[in-house]
């Protein structure tokens, strides 16, 4: 049985049998395990598509992914993006008026070099894998996406003191996300994440007045289009899973702040969820600790819907021994 059937049996709620699906999710580490600078790995989708390759064959870890930075839509909609040999890109925003968020044009995200280049990526994975391993591509959330558009802090005023400025720019941004992970679809991916970390730092309200039915919209649009879905909000998501089990989303984040019990208590039985081990203790830990951390999550929740994973990204001076030592805790 490949990764692939391993994984749709997953969302079908059919358990594997042998071993708990693992999925870290992977940038820098990657990048810097194939010799690469994370500048590099976020503009040439065959250097991110080799190293994620790499990491794959060296930890076999059970899906890929095309998560690089996040302003690849940003770019498309005609922000200047600045980068970074080993960092994180820098964004200059463009939208400061609602006259800016009328002004803005949706982006043809196959000319857009940036979203383009993650296209192609998805196409070169396909290529290697034949079908055989499950193919995460990735779009920003409207309010993500936002944010990335305004700054945030500007775009959070926003939210609260202007509702056709944050809807008319929202509105605008799941069209492109749309757009994104319809020909992210076409080029081979079998599930769309969708990122959307700034949700941690709004409230309840906040959230389901401008942002739930948004995700509900993306997520019911990937679905029509045959894709599967995972939602990640970094951070501590404790006061928005209420709302979040309306989504749908046949994939949920957790972060190491949230109880996966509790978790799965509110969103119920059907979600996988994915987590929750602290990056900071993966990367700081010895082997034997994570390997400990790993096991007692791996043992409690392997009779559920349940993937083994950081509860954010891989740091990239993390021991290869921790996170190969998470790999070995997921077998039964």
């Amino acid at each position: 049985m490949t990764k692939k059937h391993k994984f749709d049996n997953l969302l079908k709620g059919q358990l594997p049998t042998d071993r708990v699906i693992f999925n870290p999710i992977l940038m820098h580490f990657a990048a810097r395990l194939n010799y690469v600078t994370f500048e590099t790995f976020a503009l040439d989708y065959k250097a991110l598509v080799e190293s994620n390759m790499k990491a794959m064959e060296l930890f076999d870890t059970d899906l890929v992914s095309l998560i690089s930075d996040p302003f690849r839509e940003t770019s498309a909609f005609g922000a200047h993006v600045v980068f970074i040999d080993e960092g994180i890109p820098r964004c200059l925003h463009i939208v400061k008026t609602i006259d800016d968020v009328m002004d803005l044009k949706r982006p043809d995200i196959y000319k857009s070099e940036r979203t383009l280049d993650r296209i192609k990526g998805a196409e070169y994975f396909q290529k290697l894998l034949h079908g055989n391993i499950p193919l995460n591509g990735w779009v920003e959330s409207p309010l993500a996406e936002a944010c990335h558009l305004v700054g945030t802090s500007d775009m959070l005023k926003q939210l609260m003191i202007d509702s056709d400025f944050s809807n008319f720019l929202l509105d605008k941004c799941l069209l492109t996300a749309k757009d994104f992970a319809l020909a992210q679809i076409d080029a081979g991916c079998d599930m769309i994440g969708i990122g959307d970390t700034i949700c941690s730092l709004i409230d309840k309200d906040m959230y389901d007045v401008y942002v739930k039915d948004k995700h509900i919209e993306l997520i019911e649009y990937i679905h029509s289009i045959g894709g599967a879905v995972k939602l990640r909000v970094c951070g501590d998501i404790n006061h928005l899973l209420e709302s979040f089990k309306d989504l749908k989303a046949d994939i949920i984040d957790i972060d190491s702040m949230v109880d996966l019990d509790n978790a799965r208590d509110i969103l119920g039985p059907d979600v996988v969820l994915s987590g929750n081990i602290s990056s900071v203790d993966i990367q700081n830990k010895s082997k034997d600790e994570v390997f400990q951390l790993s096991k007692s999550l791996v043992d409690k929740y392997k009779a559920t819907k349940y993937i083994i994973s950081a509860g954010c990204e891989i740091a990239e001076d993390t021991p290869h021994e921790n996170l190969m030592s998470i790999r070995e805790s997921s077998i039964f």
